[in-house]
């Protein structure tokens, strides 16, 4: 993120703080309560991200949020404002800024490596240990100490001038009270005497200590942190992995089409130059620069990078594309309608940084037990120190006892458990094409029984289609498609458009029209191929005195019974065939609603259709037709009132729709699931967008959830184990400092990479 300030004195009313200096939970939390004790500020604090989202309830000076996290001895950097050139480096940045902190942490840990494993070697195996092997140890152990925990002391330095303790205050006073005791029994003490002997305790033992020597501690301990901080920095940057592959998908130039001299002329520009409005062109295998509308060409487009979505989608002109998908087939001309930040692609990335950079409410018990950890863990060494000084069995045994609870308790592992699960299956989402708004929606998730789903361009694809064909008596199939639909390719009503489309499909090239005329209401006539053809409306047909018979009245009865749209066909004098129009259900609808039931939820049925078409509908996806499960004859501003009279029923209920008329349904039920087909009301409303129109993607998004939660409170259940157990263990002189410092290294790597298996995630099998 950049470090540049806006301008002095510049106001904010919702901002995001790149935070640097945080070390553990502890920290976050000094941050956060400094931000929050500002007036009308709320923050939230997010360690694994290192970021602070900063609202207001009235414009706020940045230079006042800046200088309260300096305030608690942290930084803070601000945005400059948004460009699109910001906009396609960002990723960019992140990754060379990330890149450069773990090479210099690496670096500082193999140093401290090397150099502490002879000084553990010799304290653990007596045979090695020859004539004034404890000086050699001081050498080796000294820049370790002083070099290789240098961040542990500053920050504790820094702390202490604030009046605070984080896990650095921990790792530094237990190492240093080691390395002062160490260099005591040299110096003065008997340690430093020829043929000194020294073995690696796993328990406390009586002895006056002047003989004792803890140097492998030291040099052991600032080792395993060092490593533990390197796996779990390396860790977070491959569980930001998604978010950065995200922001780095779209193109990073483009070819547009612009007048030069009264000609078209083709030129290569960067695709922060484009501007809405410009015509750009796509050629076979390359990226769509930004979303637009296709007005040449005719191609099949690879959106999978976007939605998670392996079948390419044909569009043509007049089609809606969207920036970083692949030009699989044609050459493509498009229109750009939306650039920069109002791209989909920067709306994603938008609102999956957005989700990371919040707070689950199963962290807000972690966040208060680590905000007052530290202080309790300084406390209980103070009283093992005394208690172990009063039972009279050495300074020895005090001093370990209390060497390893300060080590042992660092709070890092409490610290990562939630917000590493939550960017990992963020992130895992995003690939997906499954944008989840906010950790709160993983709560909600866990707790829905019923997912009332929408029929209209979510149950069914919301286009009519010519599903059926019906002819009389030796009619031919091919002969009665080329003749109605070359007539209805010159009408412009959606159900004309959708028959001749399925001729066209079926048929193969329609034949010219002559002497086109339209009946408004019931139908077309024309000659086709010297044909005298008419499609419309059975009452058109009768008008004609062409009436349907036999198979073919009853077919009309049978359609308009299932709430289908019936044509009728007739040339020449007499009818030959009718055609069934329909909202066809998506191929994958009937799978989503078995993978609903596997997740134990109860699918319901709501539309504004009659119930006759509800129930087809439903017999045909595997809801079961009752009154409770297809609710029909719904008018748009009555789908509220649905949501609240089965919330009122006790149920849980998630909503998925797409249109204008679900919005307030689906910000009103516990759950909202909006299609990314659909409009942009719903999706605003809506906590979790399905950016491919699949419903089996709703199902994928309920489940990633709640693995995703499930991770949150594995991880939990493990960090509040570890040191509920490890503390007294340490305490009670049972635990050498040394294996503390490997546990509690451990820790936090182990949190880390159970959050990592959330990238495997595939959601049901297909």
């Amino acid at each position: 993120m950049t470090t540049t300030l806006p301008p002095s004195g510049s106001d904010v009313d919702e901002i995001e703080l790149a935070i640097g200096g945080m070390t553990c939970a502890s920290c976050a939390n000094r941050v956060e309560r400094k931000l929050n004790n500002l007036d009308g500020v709320t923050a939230t604090v997010n360690y694994a991200t290192e970021k602070a989202k900063v609202s207001a309830t009235g414009p706020i000076a940045t230079e006042q949020l800046v200088a309260a996290v300096e305030s608690a001895g942290y930084t803070a950097t601000l945005p400059t404002a948004p460009s699109d050139a910001a906009d396609d480096t960002r990723g960019e940045q992140e990754e060379n800024e990330g890149s450069g902190a773990l090479r210099a942490l690496r670096q500082r840990l193999v140093v401290s490596a090397v150099l502490a494993a002879p000084v553990i070697a010799l304290a653990m195996i007596p045979p090695l240990q020859f004539t004034y092997w404890q000086w050699l140890s001081l050498v080796l152990t000294a820049p370790v100490w002083a070099w290789g925990g240098a961040a542990f002391h500053r920050a504790t330095w820094a702390n202490l001038r604030h009046g605070a303790a984080t896990m650095d205050t921990l790792i530094s006073m237990g190492t240093t009270a080691a390395m002062i005791w160490s260099a005591y029994a040299l110096f003065l003490g008997t340690a430093g005497t020829p043929g000194m002997t020294h073995a690696f305790e796993l328990s406390v033992s009586p002895t006056d200590g002047a003989g004792n020597i803890y140097l492998e501690v030291v040099a052991g301990v600032i080792t395993f942190v060092l490593a533990g901080r390197y796996f779990e920095m390396r860790s977070k940057r491959r569980a930001g992995a998604a978010l950065r592959a995200l922001l780095e998908l779209g193109a990073k130039d483009v070819t547009v089409v612009r007048e030069e001299n009264g000609r078209p002329v083709e030129k290569r520009i960067p695709t922060s130059e484009l501007a809405t409005g410009d015509r750009f062109v796509v050629k076979p295998g390359e990226k769509i620069a930004t979303d637009g509308d296709v007005v040449e060409g005719r191609s099949a487009v690879d959106a999978s990078m976007l939605t998670g979505e392996s079948v390419p989608v044909e569009v043509q002109v007049g089609d809606s594309v969207v920036g970083a998908t692949v030009n699989a087939g044609g050459r493509l001309v498009v229109a750009a309608t939306r650039i920069g930040s109002d791209t989909q692609l920067a709306q994603m990335a938008r609102l999956v940084e957005d989700a990371q950079n919040g707070k689950a409410a199963v962290q807000r018990l972690a966040d208060r037990i680590s905000g007052v950890f530290v202080p309790i863990v300084i406390a209980i060494a103070a009283v093992t120190l005394g208690f172990w000084l009063g039972t009279g069995v050495g300074a020895t045994a005090a001093f370990t006892a209390t060497v390893a609870v300060l080590i042992i308790a660092c709070p890092c592992a409490l610290g990562l458990a939630t917000p590493t699960a939550l960017l990992v299956g963020t992130g895992r989402g995003a690939q997906m094409g499954i944008l989840i708004k906010g950790p709160e929606v993983l709560e909600s998730t866990r707790r829905i029984d019923t997912v009332v789903l929408d029929k209209t361009g979510t149950v069914t694809t919301g286009k009519m289609s010519l599903t059926d064909v019906h002819l009389a008596d030796g009619v031919d199939e091919r002969t009665a498609l080329q003749l109605a639909g070359a007539l209805e390719k010159a009408s412009e009503h959606p159900i004309a458009a959708a028959i001749a489309a399925g001729a066209t499909e079926r048929a193969g090239e329609l034949p010219g029209v002559e002497d086109f005329t339209n009946h408004e209401g019931l139908g077309v006539q024309g000659m086709v191929d010297g044909h005298a053809v008419l499609v419309g409306r059975p009452r058109l047909l009768e008008q004609w005195s062409v009436p349907l018979t036999g198979v073919l009245a009853d077919a009309v009865e049978i359609e308009a019974a299932q709430g289908r749209t019936a044509v009728a066909v007739a040339w020449d004098g007499q009818a030959r065939a009718v055609l069934v129009v329909a909202d066809t259900i998506k191929d994958t609808s009937a799978e989503a609603i078995e993978q609903f039931r596997l997740l134990g939820l109860t699918p319901v049925l709501l539309t504004g259709d009659n119930r006759a078409v509800a129930e087809s509908v439903a017999a045909q996806v595997g809801i079961a037709v009752g009154p409770d499960t297809v609710i029909a004859d719904v008018m748009p501003a009555d789908k509220l009132a649905v949501i609240e009279r089965l919330q009122g029923e006790g149920k849980v209920v998630a909503m998925v729709g797409d249109g204008v008329n679900d919005a307030a349904a689906l910000a009103r039920a516990d759950l909202g699931l909006a299609m990314g087909t659909g409009t942009d009301v719903a999706i605003e409303a809506s906590d979790i967008t399905l950016v491919r129109g699949d419903l089996r993607a709703a199902a994928d998004a309920v489940r990633l959830s709640r693995t995703t939660l499930r991770t949150i409170k594995t991880n939990l259940f493990w960090a509040f184990g570890y040191n509920t157990a490890a503390i007294p263990l340490a305490a009670f002189g049972l635990l050498n400092p040394m294996i503390a410092g490997a546990a509690m290294a451990f820790s936090s790597v182990f949190v880390v990479g159970n959050s990592l298996r959330l990238r495997r995630f595939t959601g049901q099998v297909r």
